[in-house]
């Protein structure tokens, strides 16, 4: 009756060790490290660099934790902060301003729990300290922008189409077309339509004037919008991953702006200096006519500008800029035709007829491609114009990675469509104050979980002990979820937690007042305990999942503290359910289960009514032990 089948247990214990180890790597703490990765990304992070690292550190008599590579970086750990920040400044001058030098903490697990994935959690703003920024997105500026780029690519279609109009001027949120007669205001009204399909077009006129009214339409410019708010924050992300935060918090915050929360940095000028980078493109002509020779010996002829090809060898690039990355509407990661990654480009109109047109007038000549970022200016591909080429489509190939090709698309696109945004709010969190809000939180943890136990142990004497390890292994499952997930451990979570304890011993007295109750009906103790369990399932159930239901609703609205709260109160029910249910009653299965014969239950006071001329009067206090 109270026996439970073998691949139950053997569920609870697997259960158990994996809680376990995934649990165990927030106990080992942290490791003050610093963080070594290319600012640029042509650089890379291979064994050269870190000779030079160890050469370095060695120089300067700093002995160090151990030192590592981690995907494109490299970790340095180090027994204190006193030797980290000595360590972050010895290497910051050696390398100079190619790579980004950051502080870091990393886990101290033993290695064979990284192995098989098991990492500490991670600990937000609150908990670790560091920097919060609140960032609004220059809507106007991005609008502005916009009806500048409709400027040109109008006048670009009326003189493809050979419309005749007067002039085109820009109006606050609006463009004024001007034509001498109603049939070509007509004409270009019909072909505008159909070009562009998110502008409204509305006729006015004024003094034997016909105007022709653009604006950008209310559901573009709620697109347009939403995607630029999307991919700044792709690119903030990006950007954010050089300073070496482990778990950077960036999301949307109403219609324009962006939260980014950085736990564990508190150089906030770094962070601007990161949070502002972009990249650009702009395509020169090379400068084949001159003497390369003397331009290497220091005498670079007039309106010309020295550089280094990617992978190749110096080259004279005119100072005259034909194309810029304004002209780019997409950049997309891919391949060329023999199978190479390159990035794919797409411009706008008005990019599209000067490309065309740099194209036919230059067969035969080369054409540089440069890269800007970060005010440096590399040349990523110089190929020779062997054709005209139409149709907006540009390919940047030549000696660069799938990675280099996606990074690159990145931050083209950013360069290109992104717009500006200011920092309308900052603050500063200390890791003292984390420190203080960690050991509060664990101390109100500790001291509530504490108190339900004693109370429980008290109340429910032997089956209250057996609730109390059933909460414990809640707990110790939740952490390990937590920790699986990679989740990011804030102070509402850390509520989370608390009040998981508290919800979880509902469950639990739930089943010890069932089993009472059948035992004051006067049902022997195996099949009392049995019933107790059975009937108590749907109880269980339905508290909790109204609750999940409250949980789901907090994830799926909520943003910020209150997912994270969400986060923790939803997988504290799963655990809670699975501890009350099948992990106590695997324990009073081992215990009472094999006991043919049980005299007493050990759960405590039982009061059972007598009665008394036909009235439940009196009662008689009875007490099983």
């Amino acid at each position: 009756m109270n026996r439970y089948p073998l691949w139950k247990y053997l569920i609870i214990a697997v259960s158990l060790l994996l809680g376990l180890l995934y649990t165990l790597p927030n106990f080992y703490g942290e490791s003050p490290a610093v963080q070594i990765s290319p600012l640029r990304i042509t650089l890379s992070a291979d064994t050269k660099l870190l000779d030079r690292v160890e050469n370095a550190l060695k120089k300067a008599n700093l002995s160090t934790d151990g030192i590592f590579f981690d995907t494109e970086t490299i970790k340095v750990r180090f027994v204190d902060t006193d030797i980290q920040l000595k360590a972050k400044d010895i290497l910051q001058a050696e390398l100079g301003d190619q790579y980004i030098v950051a502080l870091n903490l990393l886990p101290n697990s033993p290695q064979w729990l990284t192995n098989i994935g098991a990492l500490p959690m991670y600990l937000g703003l609150d908990l670790r300290g560091g920097v919060h920024f609140m960032l609004q997105v220059d809507m106007d500026g991005a609008l502005d922008k916009s009806l500048d780029r409709y400027s040109t690519d109008i006048r670009s279609s009326l003189r493809e189409l050979k419309i005749p109009y007067t002039g085109l001027e820009k109006q606050k949120t609006d463009l004024t077309l001007k034509f001498r007669d109603i049939e070509s205001r007509l004409t270009a009204e019909t072909e505008l339509r159909n070009i562009y399909p998110d502008l409204n077009l509305r006729k006015e006129d004024t003094d034997k004037r016909f105007h022709l009214v653009a604006s950008i339409k209310p559901e573009a410019q709620a697109h347009m919008q939403e995607s630029t708010v999307q991919q700044n924050i792709i690119t903030l992300r990006n950007r954010i991953n050089e300073l070496g935060v482990a778990e950077p918090i960036i999301q949307k915050a109403g219609a324009d702006r962006v939260i980014v929360q950085l736990p564990g940095v508190q150089d906030t000028a770094k962070a601007k200096d990161i949070l502002g980078r972009t990249a650009t493109l702009e395509i020169r002509m090379v400068d084949d006519e001159r003497d390369i020779d003397s331009a290497l010996r220091g005498q670079i002829p007039f309106g010309t500008e020295l550089y280094e090809e990617r992978g190749g060898g110096p080259l004279l690039v005119r100072k005259q800029v034909l194309l810029t990355g304004d002209q780019i509407t997409d950049a997309q990661p891919g391949f060329d035709k023999d199978n190479q990654p390159a990035v794919h480009i797409s411009l706008d109109n008005n990019g599209s007829r000067i490309f065309k047109q740099l194209t036919r007038e230059n067969v035969g000549r080369r054409m540089a491609i440069l890269l800007i970022e970060k005010n440096q200016t590399e040349v990523v591909t110089a190929p020779v114009i062997r054709e005209e080429i139409g149709g907006g489509r540009v390919q940047i190939s030549g000696r660069m990675t799938s990675m280099e090709a996606k990074d690159v698309a990145l931050l083209l696109r950013a360069g290109a469509l992104a717009a500006p945004m200011d920092i309308i709010e900052e603050r500063t969190v200390g890791p003292s104050l984390g420190a203080d809000n960690i050991a509060r939180g664990f101390n109100s943890t500790l001291y509530g979980f504490l108190a339900v136990a004693i109370f429980m142990v008290i109340y429910y004497l032997a089956f209250g002990a057996i609730s109390v390890v059933a909460l414990s292994v809640n707990l110790l499952l939740l952490i390990g979820l937590l920790s699986i997930m990679q989740a990011t451990l804030t102070l509402p979570g850390m509520a989370a937690i608390a009040l998981t304890v508290g919800m979880a011993i509902d469950a639990n007295v739930l089943i010890n007042e069932r089993i009472r109750d059948e035992l004051r009906n006067g049902i022997p103790s195996q099949l009392a305990i049995n019933a107790g369990y059975e009937r108590a399932i749907g109880t269980i159930l339905d508290s909790n999942i109204t609750t999940l239901i409250a949980g789901v609703a907090l994830f799926a609205f909520g943003s910020g503290p209150v997912k994270g709260f969400a986060v923790v109160l939803c997988l504290g029910i799963l655990t809670s359910v699975f501890s009350a249910v099948m992990v106590s009653r695997s324990m009073v299965n081992l215990i009472y289960g094999s006991r043919r014969r049980l005299e007493r239950v050990p759960i405590g006071q039982i009061w059972i009514p007598k009665k008394v001329n036909n009235d439940f009067i009196k009662t008689q206090q009875i007490r099983r032990k």
